[in-house]
This record gives structure tokens, C-alpha cells and sequence, in this order.
């Protein structure tokens, strides 16, 4: 595909010019940051797609939010680093104040970042996200102190996996790989088998989307062996979870439906831990995956597990209501039921459109209606 970088995603992300413009508009407003006309701003797009002009400031930061893409991505340069022996020290020194309340301080916006990412989709987190990841990231390379670098290095790892998945969510699959790599190698440097277990197995989701579902499954193996011995009981029904995904995605349908019972013996009657924040299979969620497991293979009890899920999915998990909607349109097509598909296919569209949720509007994108010439 030709053209500048910033010209291909909005291509790949189907926006037409007057819909970037109304986004950049409407992020601006949220912002309180004054830009251009939209008029003006329908020249300057033409402009900056076309390469004849630099996109300047405040629009690189608005554009990485519409878009959810970094610097790199959008053909944007990046920040200058000064790398002399001053630098240095001034990186070294200011990595010393890094103390018990400095973690906790980055873990509170990750969490933070965690339960807005659930309601309100990625559309500004990821950008934000990229910036705690920065900040910790530094502090980390030029901390020499062993505990504090294990702390750090859990932080980094927690911030990397949700920047992952919002990356996922947002479509963009090469920038939502790294993350999960930068995430894989904190784990290690936390020395935390669970944090590598979990952050292996997401990163196998991506694998899912691309359609190397054989290669998906051999990852989330690998992650439970990994965490065999050191996962607590969540995180082990978690892993077996995202085995059954990987398992449906491939075909496996009796494999994948004994993974998921493991789930269900697995899950412990209080599905929370604390030094777990970024699980939840407790109450709808390993139900919603079952469910989502059953439409990919095709089973007709899809319909009601799904069903039976919806109106308990608390409000607060959008992005998972907006999956699951999907999920239930893809099954009522495969039942032949037009007018069900369509209406689930209708309310997740709102939802996904809501939150930006580029996976979700692409997989709605795939659906094929019954009675449709695809059909």
C-alpha cells in the first residue's frame, strides 16, 4: 500500500478523511486543547497525509489516541535522547528515588488505567499507557538496587500485557507483539512465573486473531508448564481457560471442552487474589468464554450458554459485552436465524463503534448474514 504512514493506517482502520477529522475534533474538545477548523484541518490532513508537511503538536498526541498507534507507526520522529555522561548520571540518580511508595503510586495507575480500559475501550489509554510504560521502563534501566528492580519489573509487566491488549482491541497486531514481549521479558526480570504465565497465554490470543491457532495452542501449553508448580489456583483455571480458546480456535472441540471443565474444577469458590488484579473468571466471565469457545465450534448450545451469560455480565465490563454480542451474532447466522443475528450484530456495532473497538467492528465486519449472496 502506498502513501505515508499515517495515510496507510487510516486506510487499514477504514476512517474516511471527515471521520478522522470529526475524531480529532471531538478528542480535542475532551482535551480542552483548541485546533484548527475543520475545514482547515480537512487541508492540513491532506497535507500531512501526502507528506508535504510535518504533523506538529498538539495533533501527534491526538492522532496517537484516534488511532491507538505510536510515533513509529504514524511516520511521527522521535523524542531525542541525550546519551552523555551527564545524562547518564542524572538517569541513575533520579532511578535512587524510586521507594516503596513510588510502586505503589504506578501500580494505582495501572489499576486505574485496568478499570477504565474495561468501560471505555482504549481510545485514550493506550497513548497514556505508552507513557507509564516509558517512565518505568527508564527507572528500571538505571536502577541498580535487586528489590527495587523486581518491583519495577512486575510494574512494567502488569502496564505491558493491558497496553497489549488494548493494542489488540485497538487492531494494531505488530504493536500489541511488542508489548507482550516487553512484558515476557519483565516477568523474568521480576522473576515471576505467574506474571510470565499470563502475559505468555495473552500474547497467544494474538496468534488466535492472525489465524495461527496450532501455534496459539503450543503457547498457552508452554505457559501453563511454565507456571505449573508456582500458579496459584486462579491463575492455573485462567491458563486452562485460555487453552480451551486456543483449542476451539483450532478445531480441537473434545480437547478444548476438557480444558475448559479443568477451568471450572480449578476456580476456587472466591475467584479473587489480590496479587492477581488483572484476572477475572469469577461470576460471568468463565461462562462468557465457554460460550465463546462453543460458537467457534460450531455447537448449538452456543446460543444458550451465550444468552444465559449477557444479562449477567456486569455493567462495567463494556468490552466484554461488545465480545459477547458479537459472539452471539456469529451464532444465530449459524443457526439461520437472520433477524437474531442482525439485532446482536445492531447493539454491538453501538457498543464497539462506542469504545473503538477495531477488533470488534472487524470481526462484525466478517459476519455473514443467512440469505446473503456470501452465504
Amino acid at each position: 500500500m502506498t502513501g505515508t504512514p499515517l495515510q496507510r493506517v487510516r486506510k487499514q482502520l477504514g476512517y474516511s478523511a471527515d471521520g478522522v477529522i470529526r475524531l480529532l475534533r471531538q478528542r480535542a474538545d475532551v482535551r480542552g486543547v483548541p485546533v484548527m477548523t475543520a475545514a482547515s484541518l480537512k487541508t492540513k490532513l491532506s497535507r500531512w497525509e501526502n507528506g508535504h508537511e510535518q504533523v506538529s503538536e498538539p495533533y501527534q498526541r491526538l492522532f496517537r489516541e484516534i488511532y491507538g498507534r505510536t510515533n513509529d507507526e504514524l511516520g511521527f520522529p522521535a523524542e531525542e535522547e541525550d546519551d552523555d555522561a551527564a545524562e547518564l548520571r542524572a538517569r541513575l540518580e533520579m532511578a535512587r528515588t524510586v521507594d516503596a511508595d513510588t510502586i505503589v503510586v504506578f501500580r494505582r495507575q495501572i489499576d486505574d488505567a485496568r478499570r477504565l480500559d474495561r468501560k471505555f475501550g482504549g481510545v485514550t489509554l493506550l497513548d497514556q499507557l505508552r507513557g507509564t510504560i516509558d517512565q518505568v521502563e527508564s527507572l528500571l534501566g538505571y536502577n541498580t538496587i535487586g528489590g527495587k528492580r523486581e518491583q519495577l519489573a512486575g510494574a512494567l509487566t502488569e502496564a505491558s500485557t493491558l497496553a497489549g491488549w488494548e493494542a489488540l482491541d485497538r487492531n494494531a497486531i505488530s504493536q500489541a507483539w511488542q508489548h507482550y514481549e516487553r512484558a515476557k521479558a519483565a516477568a523474568r526480570e521480576a522473576m515471576s512465573p505467574a506474571l510470565l504465565a499470563h502475559a505468555m497465554a495473552e500474547q497467544a490470543f494474538i496468534l488466535v486473531d492472525i489465524g495461527e491457532a496450532p501455534s496459539a495452542v503450543e503457547q498457552v501449553e508452554h505457559a501453563r508448564q511454565a507456571a505449573e508448580n508456582a500458579a496459584p489456583p486462579l491463575l492455573r483455571a485462567w491458563l486452562a481457560a485460555a487453552a480451551g480458546e486456543c483449542l476451539s480456535a483450532a478445531g480441537q472441540r473434545g480437547e478444548a471442552l476438557r480444558a475448559f471443565d479443568t477451568a471450572d474444577t480449578l476456580l476456587p469458590p472466591e475467584p479473587v487474589d489480590t496479587e492477581l488484579p488483572f484476572l477475572f473468571l469469577g461470576g460471568s466471565h468463565l461462562d462468557r468464554w465457554r460460550g465463546n469457545a462453543l460458537g467457534k465450534l460450531g455447537e448449538p448450545e452456543a446460543i444458550d450458554q451465550l444468552s444465559d451469560v449477557l444479562p449477567r455480565v456486569p455493567e462495567a465490563f463494556v468490552r466484554a459485552r461488545t465480545g459477547l454480542l458479537v459472539d452471539l451474532a456469529y451464532a444465530f447466522a449459524a443457526s439461520g436465524d437472520r433477524d437474531a443475528a442482525l439485532d446482536h450484530a445492531r447493539q454491538a456495532r453501538r457498543l464497539a463503534s462506542r469504545i473503538k473497538s477495531d477488533r470488534q467492528l472487524r470481526r462484525l465486519d466478517g459476519l455473514i448474514l443467512p440469505g446473503s449472496s456470501a452465504a
